[in-house]
């Protein structure tokens, strides 16, 4: 099968491997020189019909789409009218993860748990309901941000200097929405907008600093399989998936792609704290390498509609992901520093998330730049050979976490 996968960050270079790993004949645009290492990397415009026509003039049999920015262009409308299966939801769709209050609405539209919350498209009514709230205050930018633009506030000052930083932006709008308690848990689920498939728990480590403290990233680090009890997970297909797959059936826009659905595991029972509309990332890096049946044909057939869940398979284990971030790491990344990176051993992979060539000399282009990934038959074993890997990687100033897995009462360092 002829694959093109649009992207070129570590969810891409995940995603190239495991269709790699069955044969497939891969092509990924922009790419990286991790990707290029296993695909031909593609030059083109990134707009949605000029990545229509490549596919159309590399005869692809599917399109498989990375970031959630090209789903919000239209990327997929366009390969569909043009006759070429792409996994991903439509323009309409990705509003799940473009537009966070009108998921927010959706969610209360279809009876899906989720946190107390309120919608505001002006800053001072904002403003005036964020400083009636208890602190801890949750507030979101509503638009699109990479897994960045959430602020948990101690207090007003906090809550009220996130506010003005939102409303900064021409047509902004804001969530604010009560804090919730509990483990923090993702479930990606493909679907080819009736039918799905879900991929093992597992749980992203969103902050800078060890502890959970510090900014808000796109994510450091990954354990998976994360304890799920079997009510809970219960509770999260048939209130959560099901409703959420037949809720967008309902409106008319239904969702063809990976359904991402960042939960909280709270004492009152599962609930949404955000939905993403693509594979997350870092958690494919840490997903994807324990998936055993074939990425590319799953892909494939839930475009087509035509998804048999009993055939995605997932084998037996564990894998963890310890990222590696440039220094200065989420404000100011350090870009064009050197690296040297080992031979990856077996059983463990080097995906590059921000990276350039330059004169044959590997450098960092990005703020997160290396998903340094391992499995192992359990947790603790994969965690220790992830970390012994991210050790031998020459990279000056690196920025990493070595309490991936705390949560658990692990250290792999």
């Amino acid at each position: 099968m002829r694959v093109l996968v649009i992207g070129g960050g570590g969810r891409e270079h995940a995603i190239v491997d495991a269709c790699v790993r069955h044969g497939h004949a891969v092509s990924c645009t922009p790419g990286n020189p991790g990707i290029a290492q296993l695909a031909r990397v593609l030059s083109s415009a990134q707009d949605a019909a000029s990545l229509a026509e490549l596919a159309i003039n590399e005869k692809i049999d599917v399109v498989i789409v990375g970031p959630e920015a090209y789903l919000a262009a239209g990327v997929v409308d366009e390969c569909t009218r043009r006759g070429i299966p792409a996994f991903g939801p439509t323009q309409a769709a990705s509003q799940l993860e473009g537009d966070k209050a009108w998921s927010k609405a959706f969610m209360v539209r279809h009876g899906i748990p989720t946190a107390g919350h309120q919608s505001f498209t002006g800053l001072e009514a904002a403003l005036t309901h964020a400083r009636a709230q208890t602190p801890p205050i949750v507030v979101k930018d509503a638009g699109l941000k990479a897994g960045k633009g959430v602020t948990i506030a101690a207090d007003h000052a906090q809550a009220e200097a996130a506010l003005r930083d939102i409303f900064t932006q021409e047509g902004a709008s804001a969530v604010i929405e009560d804090f919730m308690t509990g483990q923090e848990v993702s479930i990606l689920a493909l679907s080819d907008g009736e039918r799905y498939a879900l991929t093992p728990p597992s749980q992203d480590h969103k902050t800078i600093f060890e502890g959970d403290t510090g900014p808000m990233t796109g994510g450091m680090g990954v354990v998976c399989p994360f304890p799920v009890t079997a009510e809970q997970l219960e509770t999260i297909r048939r209130d959560i998936i099901e409703k959420t797959l037949a809720g967008m059936r309902a409106e008319g826009t239904p969702f063809r792609g990976v359904l991402y659905a960042g939960l909280m595991l709270t004492p009152q029972g599962p609930k949404v704290v955000e939905f993403n509309a693509r594979f997350g990332d870092p958690e494919a890096e840490a997903v994807l390498p324990l998936l055993d049946s074939d990425l590319a044909q799953h892909t494939l057939d839930a475009a087509r509609g035509q998804l048999d869940p009993g055939t995605v398979r997932f084998r037996e284990g564990a894998s963890a992901v310890v990222i590696l971030a440039a220094p200065g790491y989420p404000a100011e990344p350090q870009k064009g520093i050197a690296l040297e990176l080992p031979k990856a051993p077996a059983g463990t992979q080097i995906y590059h998330a921000g990276t350039a060539e330059q004169g044959g000399q590997l450098l960092s282009s990005g703020g997160r730049v290396l998903a340094v990934t391992a499995q192992a038959g359990d947790l603790p074993g994969a965690l220790q050979k992830a970390y012994a890997l991210a050790g031998q990687i020459g990279f000056p100033g690196a920025q990493y976490r070595r309490d991936i897995g705390f949560r658990l009462g692990l250290r792999g360092d």
